[in-house]
């Protein structure tokens, strides 16, 4: 009996044990449960409500349209039009591969977009949508939506894109827009959007940051499967600042219209230094880079000389010629080497050691001053200022006058071009000689000089001040620059220097023997003034010129540049024009004429009354 009371006893203690045992388990169990609910509901609920909301809820960015450019007449030239567009959302696609291959099968894709696509996706996170298709046609998109069940994670979109609706006339001054490269992205999130466009050139790409605007946002109720319930909330973004700028759409088009292939024109007031047309042929479409440019586009571009890319009026070089001319005598009159009525006798050429330079008149001018030698153009009175007064002081007295120098045009990339000096030529490993100065003296050698310069350069001879020229008028409706002659400085040149200067500038053009006289403008209009200049591209052997050479039997590429630089009304200044033929032959044939009607086009389009014509007393 006790050895049975005591193994009951032993049965009963090991129950006993394991009941507390599991009783300990159960406590701990439920202690830790207890403790885990008090740490989801008391000390994390708020983080967990906050994931919660975040899982109903998707916020995106909206982008806002671009601001527009406005020409000084308030016509848009660069807006904003409805594009619908096919979107992939990567995380809403079960997978990607075969969605887009359903998409291929409705809509037909290219090799070059297929790239694209892939590209983007690689590179975006998987909630940023990628553009599939812009520019759908209602047809399109009803073939879109009636297969949207076998196209998860695409939907349609309406954006906005880029309009140019003055095409290739203001190309080169506006600019265009294209997607945003890797080197774009500046921490902006705006850029990451689809549809989304950046400034590549012209005005585009110099105000960039005010067109550009300030992303908004929409708050949108989704389902588990991140299917779009409802739109909760919306805050419309910034939207970019038009811009007007100085340009005359009107002027442009006709100033356009008389250009050939390879000449660039540059209209300017000559008070403020507003740009009031900029041509350069040929131009391109900016239309174009909205979709996308075509390999055989982008080669038919870049394949012969013609560069319709390239704005020559801020890009294109060339030697300034006769137009330079005003310079270097503005120069021998502050160095006190010559007097305005000292006459140089002109044979017909210069001679300086063993070495001939000749005037463009093999006959010669006789004995010619100072006025009458800007009149006709005599090369080999400028040989001697040039040789009397030396590179540097030419070189000082230009860049007075804004060449080669760094000019304050909303553009980028504008060079600045060159004025040589003599250290400049030492840095190239070669030593000045007396011979490069005379040939500078008339405007060739090393010179290189955009067409803007030249015009900056005129209106500084017309006006004594150092205007700058300008495109931008207004931003967001608040005008950015003055109008007014005096809002520029005086460029320190004695007033009687800058006359003497006008008035032969007037002579070139309006008395017998000037070498525009046939340019004037019509007797209605007033007169103006100008000088002619033609730039050697090839040089001219003796042996040609003995043999009674003419620049009409070489080839078009090597025949002399003509230039012109000029001003109306002349005796009260208002517009300056800067104009470059390339390959024109003659500055008095191919580019004064040119002057004149553009000068005519723009006195006729602001409506500027001419004052009492001057009488030309001299021959």
């Amino acid at each position: 009996m006790r050895g049975v009371k005591r193994a009951e006893e032993q049965r009963r203690n090991v129950f006993l044990r394991r009941a507390l045992i599991l009783a300990g388990a159960q406590a701990a169990a439920f202690g830790f449960l207890g403790w885990r609910l008090y740490r989801l509901q008391v000390e994390e609920g708020a983080r967990f409500a906050t994931l919660a909301e975040e899982n109903r809820l998707s916020a995106r960015l909206i982008s806002p349209p671009r601001g527009r450019i406005l020409d000084r007449n308030g016509h848009v030239v660069a807006g904003n039009r409805l594009n619908w567009r096919a979107l992939l959302l990567a995380e809403e696609a079960r997978d990607v591969t075969a969605t887009l291959e359903t998409f291929q099968r409705i809509i037909p894709l290219s090799e070059a977009e297929r790239a694209r696509i892939e590209r983007e996706l690689r590179r975006r996170r998987r909630f940023v949508p990628v553009i599939l298709r812009e520019f759908l046609t209602w047809e399109e998109m009803a073939r879109i939506e009636v297969n949207a069940p076998d196209l998860p994670g695409i939907l349609i979109d309406v954006g906005t894109t880029r309009v140019y609706p003055e095409g290739e006339h203001l190309a080169h001054v506006v600019g265009y827009v294209a997607p945003p490269a890797e080197r774009d992205m500046d921490g902006d999130p705006l850029l990451s959007l689809p549809g989304v466009r950046v400034g590549r050139a012209g005005i585009e790409r110099h105000h960039e940051a005010v067109l550009r605007g300030r992303a908004g946002t929409v708050q949108l109720e989704v389902n588990a499967l991140g299917r779009v319930i409802r739109e909760l909330d919306r805050r419309e973004g910034i939207p970019g600042q038009d811009v007007e700028i100085s340009i005359d759409t009107e002027l442009q088009k006709q100033v356009r219209a008389r250009c050939a292939e390879g000449t660039s024109v540059v209209v300017m007031n000559a008070r403020s230094g507003e740009v009031l047309a900029m041509v350069s042929q040929p131009s391109f479409d900016p239309n174009i880079f909205n979709a996308g440019v075509s390999a055989a586009q982008w080669r038919q571009w870049t394949a012969g000389r013609s560069t319709p890319l390239i704005n020559k009026t801020t890009n294109g070089l060339y030697a300034p010629g006769s137009t330079f001319k005003m310079v270097v005598a503005l120069a021998a009159l502050e160095a006190r080497v010559t007097t305005p009525g000292e006459r140089i006798p002109c044979p017909g050429h210069f001679d300086l050691g063993d070495t001939r330079f000749h005037c463009w008149n093999r006959f010669g001018h006789g004995a010619v001053d100072m006025r009458s030698a800007i009149k006709v153009s005599c090369d080999v009175y400028f040989y001697e200022m040039a040789r009397r007064v030396g590179i540097n002081r030419i070189a000082a007295m230009a860049r007075r006058f804004g060449l080669g120098v760094d000019l304050d045009i909303e553009l980028p990339g504008v060079r600045r071009g060159l004025i040589p000096t003599r250290e400049w030529r030492e840095q190239q490993g070669q030593p000045w000689s007396m011979g490069d100065t005379i040939v500078h003296g008339i405007g060739q050698g090393f010179y290189q000089l955009t067409p803007l310069a030249l015009c900056t350069m005129t209106a500084r001879l017309a006006t004594g001040r150092a205007v700058q020229p300008h495109l931008t008028r207004a931003i967001g409706g608040r005008p950015v620059r003055g109008a007014r002659a005096e809002d520029w400085p005086p460029l320190g040149i004695p007033e009687r220097d800058l006359r003497l200067m006008r008035d032969a500038m007037w002579a070139v053009v309006n008395e017998p023997g000037g070498t525009a006289i046939a340019s004037r403008l019509p007797a209605t209009q007033g007169q103006m003034a100008g000088k002619t200049g033609t730039t050697q591209v090839r040089r001219v052997s003796r042996e040609q010129r003995e043999r009674g050479f003419n620049v009409q039997n070489l080839p078009r590429e090597w025949r002399p540049h003509a230039l012109f630089v000029g001003y109306a009304p002349a005796d009260n200044p208002l517009f300056a024009v800067s104009v470059v033929v390339e390959h024109g032959t003659s500055g008095s044939g191919a580019a004064a004429p040119l002057a004149r009607d553009v000068l005519a086009d723009t006195l006729q389009r602001f409506r500027i009354s001419p004052p009492a014509p001057r009488i030309a007393e001299r021959s």
